[in-house]
């Protein structure tokens, strides 16, 4: 473990930091080095699986407490697990307070079972998409780390042949009792047992292959199907597919982020879609047929005549469908007329032989300023 850095700094983050600066961080770096966006690239792989096992750790309140306490020793399920470390993963800071300061259980506190079944962490993953994915839906295949029960084995922490036996000194509690004199009397309280480390069990071999732990960190593939309509940052949870749970518990979810491209052409305003359409001042003036791209391939759209500069044309039902809902959003269409620059002598005079043809009444707009104009300022 002497090689880990320092999972702050991993983060980029300062150890007094929130719950939601921890996230923020961690989204940040997670996509910075995301594999779809470093294929091939085994530093940023290296990097991404950092960066999750540290958020990993910060995310949980009960371990990144074991970690600002003891540092790497009071999170890595692969450290002497089951073989003698006081800080093994399934430490509960509860006992460590109590193996200090004689703890609370001489005043009716109760200790869970520590081998009841627990649910595992959940994981949080990311993925990114292209616009036109998130709009139609599709499916993905995205690689992440998470911790499985030991196929050796089988989360009993004991090498094979072999079985984890009861505790004679806590009778498989975890806890023992202690009697402490006091100026009030004989004062009976709870502590972790020293002897299994509250586990409840003692391993006397343990498993070679999780190290005692139960449980070891492995690489996964799973294919998810992201739903038609999904926006960026949206989270989809994959039941089941987090961390195994500890003593037969369930296993955590799987969290996938989902990153959306930013298109060429198009822009997302909730299930609607937007874009600018460039035509010359002749089609502006004139109309024309123009030929408009959607998600659905093009369409052919009438300009009317007379059309102005940022003028908006809908074409309904062309949008984003409704995630969770039936129809779809609409497409609009904002007009952007590219006014001819580099005009030759010759185009500059037939240009304004057209304006002395067109006159004032052809340029409202223009004849209702010069009159506020004159109001406000007279001749």
């Amino acid at each position: 473990m002497a090689d880990k850095r320092d999972y702050y700094e991993v983060l980029g983050v300062s150890k007094g930091s929130s719950d939601d600066e921890i996230k923020k961080a961690y989204r940040t770096a997670a996509k910075k080095y995301h594999p779809d966006l470093h294929p091939g690239d085994k530093e940023a792989e290296q990097k991404f699986k950092e960066v999750n096992e540290a958020y990993e750790v910060l995310s949980d309140r009960e371990k990144r407490a074991r970690y600002d306490q003891f540092g790497h020793a009071g999170v890595d399920p692969n450290f002497n697990a089951g073989g003698g470390s006081p800080f093994g993963q399934d430490v509960d800071i509860g006992d460590i307070f109590n193996s200090f300061f004689g703890g609370f259980g001489g005043f009716g506190g109760q200790r869970s079972n520590p081998n009841a079944p627990r649910r595992g962490n959940d994981v949080e993953t990311q993925v990114t998409i292209t616009f036109e994915e998130a709009a139609k839906g599709c499916k993905k295949t995205i690689s992440y780390s998470n911790v499985v029960t030991c196929d050796d084995c089988h989360g009993t922490g004991a090498q094979k042949g072999t079985q984890a036996k009861t505790c004679t000194a806590c009778g498989g509690t975890g806890r023992v009792t202690v009697s402490q004199r006091s100026p009030f009397g004989v004062v009976q309280t709870q502590r972790s047992c020293d002897a299994c480390r509250g586990r409840g069990k003692i391993i006397d071999t343990p498993c070679r292959s999780c190290n005692g732990n139960g449980r070891k960190r492995v690489n996964k593939k799973v294919e998810i199907t992201i739903p038609a309509g999904i926006d960026n940052d949206q989270m989809l949870n994959i039941g089941g597919h987090g961390n195994s749970g500890i003593n037969g518990g369930p296993a955590g979810d799987l969290h996938v982020y989902i990153r959306v491209k930013k298109h060429s052409i198009f822009e997302r305003r909730g299930d609607d879609v937007w874009c600018e359409m460039p035509i010359t001042v002749v089609q502006a003036m004139l109309g024309d047929e123009v030929v408009v791209p959607t998600l659905d391939g093009k369409v052919k759209y009438t300009v009317h005549e007379g059309t102005q500069q940022d003028d908006v044309f809908k074409l309904k039902g062309k949008g984003i469908p409704h995630i969770h809902g039936r129809g779809r959003g609409d497409q609009y269409v904002k007009m952007n007329i590219e006014i001819p620059k580099s005009l030759n002598s010759k185009q500059k005079e037939a240009v304004k032989k057209l304006d002395s043809m067109l006159g004032d009444k052809n340029y409202a707009k223009q004849k209702t300023f010069r009159d506020r104009l004159k109001k406000m300022f007279g001749d």
